[in-house]
């Protein structure tokens, strides 16, 4: 028990999320919580605050749906960890992040992805529009 405090909890994971991994829990009904334990097992879900940015400015300048999603989004991230992060962009805040906690990134932006391995980060992405996948 001492060293739990001392080292905290090892075995929990540390994921973290981008804008398009928000948006994807709207846009593909994913149960994102079920999904990241069946994928890691027991996980703390931490994103940068540049990303709820991000939500923000798509809440109020974004498409149609896309606009509706964003809305919808911020008011679930409310229960998540957010962390500010320097960083020069969003995507480059969730690779720190990433890094700093050893964590795993959840994305579905391919760009964010090549970079997240370049990193030798694990990702875990959406396949065939219903299953979320560790890579």
């Amino acid at each position: 028990m001492a060293s739990n405090r001392l080292w905290g909890n090892r075995d929990t994971k540390v994921v973290v999320l981008d804008t398009s991994a928000i948006l994807m829990l709207f846009e593909f009904s994913i149960k994102l919580e079920e999904e990241l334990a069946a994928l890691v097992g027991k996980n703390r879900i931490i994103l940068p605050k540049q990303i709820v940015d991000e939500l923000k400015l798509l809440s109020t300048r974004g498409d149609g749906k896309k606009a509706g999603f964003a809305k919808a989004s911020l008011k679930i991230v409310r229960s998540y960890e957010v962390e500010d992060v320097e960083a020069e962009n969003a995507d480059i805040s969730v690779l720190n992040l990433a890094k700093k906690y050893n964590g795993i990134i959840v994305t579905n932006d391919r760009e964010l992805r090549k970079k997240a391995k370049e990193e030798r980060l694990s990702v875990i992405f959406l396949r065939g529009k219903g299953k979320l996948v560790l890579e």
